[in-house]
């Protein structure tokens, strides 16, 4: 595994070009090597553990490694911050109701970025752009209540169907350890 501390030397530290080719470019190629050794696996899209996992799109989480998933094992969405907002309610709805999932697993992680943002991201980018975004941020300041309250929402939310086996946790990105969060 190639982590941000280990970059190959094929992949530009700044930018996305090179000589030969974007980084894109790369990922198109190692798709075609992948593909070359490719077997369908004869599995449909409902989860063999009927569990959702809702995590943040931080580059640090290999959920699958650190929750000893495989292929088929959950449904997986993400998020920055791993912040349950209208979509992630949207694709656990479809998730449970279409899908067969019972479970939901949260996930957020120390050092998150959103920890750190502000609605006054949305506002220098109305003032870049000249257009508001539609999204709020979703910022926080303390993790642990962020997960509460994303417990909260799933739990609370009338489109979803199974809301008895919701747990929440902090991911720490230092151990690899997940630290469960009592709901409020």
């Amino acid at each position: 595994m190639t982590t941000s501390a280990q970059i190959p030397s094929d992949v530009p530290s700044e930018g996305a070009i090179t000589a030969d080719g974007t980084v894109t470019d790369r990922l198109v190629d190692a798709n075609g090597r992948y593909a070359a050794a490719f077997t369908d696996p004869g599995m449909d899209a409902r989860p063999v553990l009927h569990v959702a996992v809702v995590a943040c799109m931080d580059a640090r989480l290999d959920l699958h490694a650190a929750l000893g998933l495989e292929l088929g094992d959950c449904h997986t969405i993400r998020n920055a911050g791993g912040v349950v907002t209208d979509d992630v309610i949207r694709s656990l709805t479809i998730s449970q109701r279409a899908l067969g999932t019972r479970s939901v697993v949260l996930i957020h992680h120390t050092g998150c970025g959103l920890e750190s943002l502000t609605e006054e991201f949305r506002h220098d980018l109305e003032m870049e752009v000249g257009q508001r975004p539609s999204w709020a941020v979703e910022g926080f300041r303390d993790v642990d209540q962020d997960v509460r309250q994303s417990i909260q929402k799933v739990r609370t939310s009338p489109f979803l169907l199974h809301t008895d086996d919701v747990r929440g946790f902090v991911f720490d990105v230092k151990t690899g350890l997940l630290r469960e969060i009592t709901p409020a």
